[in-house]
């Protein structure tokens, strides 16, 4: 397993909570939401493998896909039950973990998790996706992350700095590896019963300027959470805990306050 670098952000030691980042990032983004929180929650979170501080993610023979492993690592830090929050495929894997142990989870809050499994007939998706896939497959990773970046990232991938670009590249297959689980539900998210057996507080946040499957994930969730709020960002769009982390902030205080 890759050496994994842990973030905390002292607070309330009765609240202790988690941050899951997304792809091509780092929890470093967690730093400001943690400062507008002002000592709420007890905050963790940690870099996934191959990205920020962490060490490059080198599976071996035996060792679980990318999403398992990022989902393991996250619930090796909840020791009680935690106010988790996740924001895209963090998200995801927070979800996941919230399926798994409902007694884990005292809140919550997903920030446009991309579970596209809950809305497989979108047709803008597929067709992303198979650009992506495409230019995978042909090994033309500046396109494919050119194209990842065009729906899901706050800037260009042409307007980075070359370094930043070539951090980029070097972790865009990950992306690739999350087919199972994003795409196509291998853990099991979506079976029967599954989220209707969370009966913690859940704030699903989306960008109001951000792709339609989005808002249809975001529905097809909320009709089975038992306790779900829901609430857009104006003028945001996938990457708003970077953008607009007052909104985000605040939002997760009030869906805290219902815990």
């Amino acid at each position: 397993m890759s050496r994994i670098h842990r973030r905390h952000w002292p607070g309330d030691p009765e609240r202790p909570a988690l941050a899951l980042h997304c792809m091509l990032a780092s929890g470093s983004y967690w730093g400001p939401i943690a400062e507008r929180l002002a000592g709420h929650v007890d905050l963790q979170g940690f870099d996934m493998p191959g990205h920020g501080r962490s060490g490059d993610w080198r599976p071996g023979p035996g060792d679980p896909d990318y999403h398992t492993a990022v989902t393991r690592i996250a619930a090796s830090f909840i020791t009680r039950p935690v106010d988790l929050i996740g924001h895209s495929m963090g998200a995801v894997a927070a979800l996941r973990i919230a399926v798994a142990a409902p007694d884990a989870v005292r809140s919550l809050t997903l920030i446009e998790p991309v579970l596209f499994a809950a809305s497989p007939d979108d047709p803008a998706q597929r067709a992303r996706d198979e650009d992506f896939a495409t230019a995978i497959r042909e090994g033309r990773d500046a396109d494919a992350t050119r194209a990842f970046l065009r729906a899901w990232g706050a800037q260009s991938y042409d307007a980075m700095p070359e370094a930043a670009r070539v951090q980029m590249r070097k972790r865009i297959r990950l992306i690739a590896g999350l087919e199972a689980a994003q795409w196509h539900d291998s853990a099991g998210i979506l079976r029967d019963g599954a989220l209707e057996a969370i009966d913690a507080p859940v704030l699903l946040i989306s960008g109001a300027e951000s792709p339609p499957v989005i808002h249809a994930i975001a529905d097809a969730l909320a009709g089975r959470l038992p306790d779900v709020g829901r609430a857009n960002v104006p003028g945001a769009g996938h990457m708003l805990p970077i953008t607009h982390p007052d909104e985000v902030a605040g939002l997760i205080g009030v869906n805290l306050d219902r815990a």
